[in-house]
């Protein structure tokens, strides 16, 4: 074996490819040839999407468990640990099981080059044909069509939302987006859309490959109750029978990608647990509408990092009874920051802003404040160097029934919950 640690495997891999980004399926499916992983056993579930992806393979997961269902998760980024991003039914994979996979990749890929994130996806595939589960959840990490959990065919492809983001590698406007994400549709197998404003591009793609098209708003519904307390889930059986379910209680994660995560599980050919209001009563994702209570203060932490994530955010704010709410915002450079920052203006009473200094893509604390005054000229806005600094500083100034709001990456809610000392 090359390295005993997995800080010494990671370590190395984050060197090891020329770009940390390189999208093509070539050489990871090369090595995943040669391990065995291009067919499994298992049932596969792949998720792309701008937002909700996350959200839609812990629903998944969690129905999986509820129905004594084996399954396996891949998901990106991590938080605390790197071991987060793949788990056997619910429970994170050793430093040990890790390492012995990298080693077998790393045998097996001979003079081929292989990005951080392709070590982790075959890490994945490998750990979860080696504990024989019944179902596989793949979460894409940048796109859809070339990202390299693709190189599985899926039995169940969903894609939860299609907004501007990544635009460097996706495209500059949200058909060419939605047709990068649509890549991860197969034919003949089912094509979920939880977007219903989806551009054409992503349901055009599934009619011309032959996929079996499930969109939003048609085959697949979630609506909210006039008293908004409840929710209507209204999907469809594999051979096309009308299922619903009602009077569900909210979730605590975007409603879209529970709905779609459902149709789903009963497109695999499962029955949704009996009832099925307990496991989505449950639902809970690190980052995501996440509460933690710190120095007798209320934390609410979200990874939001772009416009579609920061309106959805907004309107859960606009739903708090909190006296006063307070930002530490921390974003990456790249981001569209005021296109973020522009919805919560309403919400927010005075901001913390900082910079990520470990990341070289970190926006720094004046950008940000120069932001935040451009938008809106009077914004009590306070700069430091950390997040920790900032977040600090927040819960001095916040009373006890106040709110503090921590968003802009999933660096910055990390920074957060190493600074807690939570664990997630």
């Amino acid at each position: 074996m090359r390295f005993n640690t997995l800080s010494e495997w990671l370590h190395w891999q984050e060197a090891l490819h020329p770009s940390a980004i390189e999208l093509g399926l070539e050489r990871v499916r090369t090595v995943a040839e040669r391990l065995q992983l291009l067919q499994p056993k298992a049932r596969v579930v792949t998720v792309a999407g701008t937002n909700g992806k996350g959200s839609c393979v812990a629903t998944l997961e969690a129905l999986c468990l509820a129905s004594g269902v084996t399954v396996g998760a891949f998901t990106s980024p991590h938080f605390l640990r790197y071991n987060e991003r793949i788990r056997i039914n619910g429970r994170e994979v050793s430093d040990q099981q890790l390492c012995d996979a990298f080693a077998r990749i790393d045998e097996a890929r001979g003079e081929t080059s292989l990005t951080y994130f392709e070590f982790g996806a075959l890490a994945a595939l490998e750990l979860m044909q080696r504990e024989a589960v019944e179902v596989m959840l793949l979460e894409v990490g940048l796109g859809g069509r070339l990202d390299a959990v693709n190189i599985i065919d899926a039995d169940v492809a969903v894609v939860t939302s299609i907004a501007l983001d990544h635009m460097d590698w996706l495209g500059s406007d949200l058909s060419t987006i939605g047709y990068e994400k649509a890549g991860v549709f197969r034919p003949l197998k089912w094509a979920i859309c939880a977007d219903e404003q989806a551009p054409a591009s992503v349901g055009d793609y599934a009619h011309d490959i032959g996929a079996y098209w499930v969109p939003m708003g048609l085959s697949l519904n979630a609506r909210v109750s006039a008293d908004e307390c409840h929710w209507h889930w209204q999907g469809m059986s594999a051979d096309g029978r009308l299922l619903q379910e009602r009077e569900l209680p909210l979730p605590g994660l975007p409603l879209g990608s529970v709905a779609a995560a459902m149709q789903a599980f009963v497109l695999l050919g499962y029955a949704l647990p009996e009832p099925v209001a307990p496991v989505l009563q449950q639902l809970a994702l690190t980052g995501r509408g996440q509460r933690v209570q710190w120095e007798q203060r209320q934390l609410l932490l979200d990874v939001a990092h772009n416009p579609a994530a920061a309106e959805l955010l907004a309107k859960r704010l606009r739903q708090e009874s909190a006296a006063a709410i307070h930002c530490v915002v921390a974003m990456m450079a790249d981001k569209d920051r005021t296109g973020v920052l522009q919805p919560l203006l309403g919400q927010v009473q005075s901001w913390f802003v900082s910079e990520i200094p470990e990341m070289p893509r970190s926006a720094s604390r004046q950008q940000l404040q120069a932001d935040l005054l451009e938008l809106q000229e009077r914004t009590q806005v306070t700069a430091f160097p950390t997040v920790a600094q900032a977040l600090e500083e927040a819960v001095r100034v916040a009373a006890p029934d106040d709110l503090i709001l921590v968003m802009g990456s999933f660096f910055t809610v990390a920074a957060t919950l190493e600074h807690c000392g939570k664990s997630g």
